[in-house]
């Protein structure tokens, strides 16, 4: 018996009356793979990510998580159900610990040993040393990496990444990939990353998918996708 995809969009569509705002997306992340998700502004990425998180109900189509059918499923249940989010702009308690609101996030998505949990998380991201610091006492790098940890507790089977390298110097992009790579081979997780960045999503992604108004145009290894007629010309540019 083979197994199932840490997520399968399956045929997806949301409509706003006779607008398609995304019509028949499919793809798939495996557990250990790093999908990246890039388009033009508009293409559907954003309307996409709200059909897989709960936040919209699609017109037509199917989220699966780890097999199971999620469709009609809203967000919390979908979070206990595996599936964690990172967003654009940063959702940490300035003015708790680092390892206090960690800690915190750990016993709110119901980790069996929370505090081993968050000591795990807080190392792997090289945040234990700040374990006492408050948030906002941070540098925005380490603000990013504390956002990935809160999203991480709870070893979810489903990463979704929203801009993470939004506002990080090249130097910090490429720390902050470097722990993105290790955590997705070392815990097993699926990581579905939509990013501006062109050389991060090409330098660490295993596959990608591309929009344009609504559709997906091209979908695969990065060589290949890079390489693709469509894409260059609809978003790559001369940048390809």
């Amino acid at each position: 018996m083979s197994t199932p995809q840490a997520l399968e969009v399956e045929d997806v569509a949301v409509y706003y009356g006779g607008v398609k705002a995304v019509d028949g997306v499919t793809f798939t992340v495996a557990s250990g793979e790093i999908r990246g998700l890039i388009g033009p502004n508009g293409a559907g990425k954003s309307t996409v990510i709200d059909a897989i998180t709960g936040r919209r109900k699609p017109t037509r189509g199917r989220v699966r998580l780890q097999g199971e059918d999620v469709t009609g499923l809203g967000v919390i249940e979908r979070r206990q159900r595996g599936l964690a989010r990172s967003f654009q702009r940063t959702s940490i308690f300035a003015e708790m610990t680092v390892g206090a609101q960690v800690e915190l996030a750990a016993r709110k998505v119901g980790a069996t040993d929370w505090k081993a949990n968050a000591h795990e998380v807080l190392r792997q991201l090289d945040l234990l040393e700040l374990h006492g610091w408050m948030a906002d006492e941070l540098g925005y790098g380490q603000q990013r990496r504390l956002d990935l940890a809160l999203a991480l507790v709870g070893r979810p089977s489903l990463l979704l990444l929203d801009e993470p390298m939004a506002g990080l110097s090249s130097q910090e992009s490429e720390q902050l990939a470097e722990h993105l790579q290790q955590l997705t081979s070392s815990w097993n997780v699926g990581v579905l990353l939509v990013e501006h960045d062109m050389d991060v999503v090409f330098g660490i992604s295993d596959s990608v998918t591309v929009f344009e108004l609504g559709q997906v145009i091209a979908s695969g290894d990065p060589a290949e996708v890079r390489a693709h007629p469509r894409v260059r010309q609809a978003y790559l540019g001369s940048a390809a």
